[in-house]
Formats: structure tokens, C-alpha cells, sequence
């Protein structure tokens, strides 16, 4: 029985932990936040460059025969039901591996990643770019980019989920570029098909990281609360200690 109030005071520890980071995501990302503001207030050096971007990349996709149903592809198959769906099987094999906590950190923040996206495109209500002979469309508002979000929220999961299992230097390093690369690939996809403006994908990849950067923190304050070891979540993962027991055992709620 104590064992049990234990585990359920832990639980909602790490509860307070993650809603609190999600609190400070909305409240003090400071890249995402000028942005907001800028376009929010209809900032013209702003547009202006959108939409000089916006042509450059529309009239070079259109000069490459094919070039527009690549990117078409391309940019579904790393689009957000992607990474949603990886992250809840992640979610379903740590649990089941006994990782719970890490389970529900997955679930948690890929989670707050898609609300926070709905929430900010209601509030901005930003339309999306109108051009003269359309490659794609997107329904929806336009900022912040959902796929741009939806990327860099889930390529760094990943990243952080793995790490514990990379054992040398070099392969976090190419972890993480992975991620930079498969992101950035996303980001440019969404305006080079003409349905984002660049201040869209950039606000969605900063906003994306903070979400994830946010959460991590969170879940590593609860980690020093339980008193285990002090990590540093991107150098080692969410959760160092998988690696050493090959991800936890069947009944475990680490």
C-alpha cells in the first residue's frame, strides 16, 4: 500500500512537472513569441520578405519537371500523422518494456505539440499564400506551419529516445544532424510547394523544439526530484538508464 502512494505522488509530480513546461512553452519562447508578434501586428518588412520568398521558391519548383510531386510525397511522408503514429508506438513499446513514465512523456508531448499548433492557427487566423498557378493546397490556417511543428517536435523525440543506446559521440552528433536535416527538409517542402510562408515553417520549428525542450526539462526535474542521477537530456536522452537495462523490464515503472 505505501508502495502504491508512493508510485501515485511520483506520478503526479511528474503530472505537475509536464504541465508546468507546457505553461512555459506558450508563455516564454522567445523566438516563437516575436514572431507572433510580428505578424500578428502585420509587420511589412515581414510580409515583404515572405512574399518575395514565397515567389522565388514557387518559380523554382515549378522550373524542375516533377520536382512538385516529389515534394508532394515527400513532404506527407514526414508530415505530422507520421510522427504521431511513431510516437504512440514508441509510447506502446516503452510502456510495455515498463518504461510507463517515458511512455507517458511521449504521449504528453506530441500531444501538447498538435494542440498548441490548433490553438495558435485559431488565434492567428493567418492566411495561407495565393499563387498565380498552385502546386499543392493545404486546408487550414497558415501560422504556425503544422508539419514544420510536427517535424522538429517528433525528429527530436526521437533523437532523445534513442540517444540512450548511441554509444559514441559521433553517433549523437549524426542523430541530431539527422533530425536537423529531416526538419529543415520539411520546413522548406511547405513553402517551395506554396502553402507556408517562411516566418510559418520557422515559427513552427521553434516553436516545435520548445515544446519538446520544455517537456525534457520537466521530466528531468521530476527525474532529480525521485533522487536519481542529474542527465543532460540532450546529451544522454530523456531517460540515460534504458540503455543499461535494455530499456527496462516487463513491469517496471521507471
Amino acid at each position: 500500500m505505501v508502495g502504491f502512494l508512493e508510485r501515485q505522488d511520483s506520478d503526479r509530480r511528474l503530472g505537475m512537472r509536464l504541465t508546468f513546461a507546457v505553461a512555459a512553452v506558450a508563455l516564454f519562447s522567445a523566438p516563437f513569441v516575436l514572431l507572433l508578434a510580428l505578424v500578428v501586428s502585420s509587420f511589412s518588412p515581414l510580409n515583404d520578405f515572405d512574399q518575395r520568398m514565397a515567389e522565388r521558391a514557387h518559380e523554382h519548383t515549378l522550373s524542375q519537371p516533377g520536382y512538385g510531386d516529389f515534394l508532394n510525397v515527400a513532404t506527407e511522408v514526414f508530415g505530422p500523422v507520421t510522427w504521431r503514429v511513431l510516437m504512440v508506438l514508441a509510447a506502446i513499446w516503452l510502456w510495455h518494456r515498463g518504461r510507463r513514465r517515458l511512455a507517458v512523456w511521449t504521449i504528453v508531448t506530441i500531444t501538447v505539440s498538435g494542440l498548441l499548433n490548433l490553438a495558435v492557427k485559431e488565434l492567428v487566423d493567418r492566411a495561407r499564400p495565393v499563387m498565380p498557378d498552385p502546386i499543392s493546397w493545404a486546408p487550414g490556417a497558415s501560422f504556425p506551419s503544422g508539419h514544420a511543428m510536427a517535424a522538429a517536435t517528433g525528429a527530436s523525440m526521437a533523437v532523445l529516445l534513442l540517444l540512450p543506446f548511441l554509444r559514441s559521440r559521433a553517433a549523437h552528433l549524426a542523430a541530431w544532424g539527422c533530425a536537423a536535416i529531416i526538419t529543415a527538409f520539411v520546413a522548406y517542402s511547405r513553402v517551395a510547394l506554396g502553402v507556408h510562408w517562411v516566418s510559418d515553417v520557422v515559427a513552427g520549428v521553434t516553436l516545435g523544439i520548445a515544446t519538446v525542450a520544455a517537456t525534457a526539462a520537466g521530466y528531468e526535474a521530476w527525474r532529480r526530484d525521485e533522487g536519481r542521477r542529474p542527465a543532460v537530456p540532450y546529451e544522454e536522452g530523456v531517460e540515460p538508464e534504458m540503455e543499461e537495462d535494455g530499456g527496462g523490464s516487463p513491469g517496471r515503472t521507471a
